[in-house]
């Protein structure tokens, strides 16, 4: 890239970027650590029946159940990682291949002429989100693998303690917390591609993004059910 490619952007590209950054760090900054973000949502929920499962299974003298529940979570994990490398693989072709992406995209209406330098900025930021997105996927995995082994280590039934059922708990919401980081990515990894259009796209695009995410998040039904 040139070194005045800065220049290149304009005024509502810059303002649809910052607008996109702020979402997507932010969204996840208040869902996980706003004021009462983390407890009455959809991540809240879960955990209640992540703590009630660890109690349950140290009651539980077979817990072939319980192993077969974090395989299924490990394996809908892995799936996404794997899809994942797929992605970014692809991404990386593209950037090999600018110039027929640009010839493409020339035909799509409200496109916007721009230089081959702000094409390869926006292809970096997806190619971004989706790495960003792979090292969620596979740190969720490991911590998965980690609960397995806490599932192996569980003391047997009338020997476990609360404080074995918290942190079953826990390693599992963490599990689970950056499962959700990945996905959210994928999310806000769509509306980036929208900035290949129209830069008043991409912001509109970023904003249903939010609103379908807080919609899922604190407002669905699956939460309604999942409540206390």
């Amino acid at each position: 890239m040139s070194g005045g490619w800065l220049a290149a952007f304009s005024l509502p590209d810059w303002i649809a970027l910052g607008w996109f950054l702020m979402c997507w760090i932010g969204y996840g900054w208040v869902v996980e650590h706003g004021k009462g973000g983390s407890t009455r949502g959809l991540l809240g929920a879960s955990h209640h029946f992540r703590l009630e499962w660890g109690r349950q299974m140290l009651r539980r003298e077979v817990r072939v159940a319980d192993s077969a529940l974090i395989g299924n979570l490990m394996q809908s994990v892995s799936f996404y990682a794997n899809t994942t490398i797929y992605v970014i693989a692809g991404l990386l072709a593209l950037l090999g291949a600018m110039d027929k992406l640009i010839d493409a995209a020339a035909d799509l209406p409200f496109a916007r002429h721009v230089s081959r330098d702000v094409w390869e900025v926006k292809l970096l930021l997806l190619l971004t989100i989706f790495i960003v997105a792979y090292f969620k996927f596979t740190w969720s995995l490991r911590q998965f693998n980690m609960l397995s082994i806490l599932i192996g280590a569980a003391p047997p039934p009338g020997e476990g303690t609360e404080e074995f059922a918290q942190r079953f708990a826990r390693i599992n919401s963490l599990s689970g917390d950056e499962f959700n980081r990945g996905i959210r990515a994928y999310y806000f990894g769509l509306a980036a591609v929208s900035w290949f259009v129209q830069p008043w796209l991409f912001f509109a695009t970023t904003s249903c993004i939010v609103l379908v995410l807080y919609r899922r998040d604190f407002r669905s039904k699956t939460l309604d059910a999942m409540r206390i």
